[in-house]
């Protein structure tokens, strides 16, 4: 590949992230940035993620084959103007937004339609920042390209490309199927997992016994609740229609499981656990796409200096190699759980079948 510039507008946790992918992976890419935040451009010079850390969006950006646009969205319009009169004719336009008619409508007005496919790298974090930003953040995720109807083919199939060089899935959507798709399995989850996390504090005694014992399940499902405020509420302005659909339908669910629940059903209950488990299951299983099957297994350990250390030493000692490691301390018992990932189907078992031998009682986690 030619030697290629890529201007980022914006350089937080998605934009730094696509820009060190590139620098991870394209050696002769050169990027130009510009963002409001001083340190993160800054530190995306002295990290080598940036070659030019622009002051202002200016002719800078005129050597560009692609321009991010990495701000956030209510920073789009003005933004697009000042991009417009600085892109060559041959530079592809781009974002890394979560909502996609709106930045469409946008570019429509800016007489852009012929520049731009509309990105969405289905990826995130808790923590926000360039500071937090990983080229890892992008391996293997669905990254979806909204294309206008205007853009030449072969741009698509150059951005495609250059998606699947930084080690993402492309796929193609348009934007109206692209905002409904996200309403429903990223936009709307994070609602739930917020009002459940509002609903615990609501409902919490003075003591705050509940939020003393909140465990690994209730973590689990709210995970997503602690990321950044801001960031949702314009989520939620932009893409309003689509959410508001899937949450009267979500409502309806809850109601009628909870007819379900007060008949006490127990046929209806256990459909309504058992077709939501194999329908879950199937995500793991699936042989394409982002969610791969991971090789885990959980093991109780004591709650004591090296109960940690003889788990690793015992499968070190049968050269069983662990991918990654981590310990769960709920409090639901006085010990914790030791969270094993193993690179594939065999070690696994080997491990499984090594803790057995030695009174453990590992489970494999699916």
């Amino acid at each position: 590949m030619s030697r290629i510039t890529c201007g980022f507008i914006g350089l937080g946790l998605i934009g730094g992230s696509v820009a060190r992918a590139l620098k991870q992976s394209i050696p002769n890419v050169s990027i130009v940035a510009y963002d409001i935040n001083r340190e993160s451009l800054k530190l995306a010079l002295e990290q080598g993620v940036a070659d030019v850390a622009a002051d202002s969006i200016d002719s800078r950006f005129s050597c560009c084959n692609y321009i991010f646009l990495c701000a956030p969205v209510q920073k789009n319009d003005s933004n697009l103007a000042a991009v417009k009169k600085v892109m060559s004719p041959d530079c592809l336009l781009t974002d890394v937004g979560s909502v996609k008619t709106a930045i469409h409508a946008a570019v429509r007005e800016a007489g852009l339609e012929r520049r731009f496919i509309g990105g969405h790298p289905m990826a995130g974090s808790e923590r926000t920042g360039f500071a937090n930003s990983k080229a890892s953040l992008l391996e293997n995720i669905y990254y979806i390209l909204t294309p206008t109807t205007q853009v030449p083919p072969q741009k698509l199939e150059d951005y495609r490309r250059l998606v699947e060089d930084m080690g993402a899935i492309p796929l193609v959507l348009d934007c109206e199927s692209h905002d409904y798709i996200t309403a429903a399995v990223s936009h709307l989850p994070h609602l739930v997992a917020s009002s459940l996390v509002n609903l615990v504090r609501d409902s919490d005694s003075a003591e705050g016994i509940m939020k003393m014992v909140a465990a690994g399940g209730f973590k689990d499902i709210t995970r997503i609740a602690s990321s950044s405020a801001v960031m949702w509420q314009q989520i939620c302005l932009t893409n309003t229609a689509n959410i508001s659909v899937l949450l009267g339908d979500y409502i309806n669910a809850l109601a009628r499981i909870k007819e379900t629940l007060d008949s006490r059903d127990q046929e209806g209950l256990y459909d309504f656990f058992d077709s939501a488990r194999i329908y879950r299951d199937s995500f793991i299983s699936a042989s394409r796409g982002p969610i791969k099957r991971s090789f885990c297994a959980n093991v109780d350990i004591a709650d004591r200096a090296g109960a940690l250390a003889c788990i690793v030493t015992l499968l070190s000692k049968q050269q069983i190699s662990i991918k990654n490691i981590g310990i769960t301390h709920n409090r639901e018992t006085e010990d914790g759980v030791l969270q094993l990932e193993f690179y594939g189907e065999a070690p696994l078992r080997a491990a499984v079948a090594l803790l057995e031998s030695e009174g453990y009682s590992p489970r494999i986690r699916q």
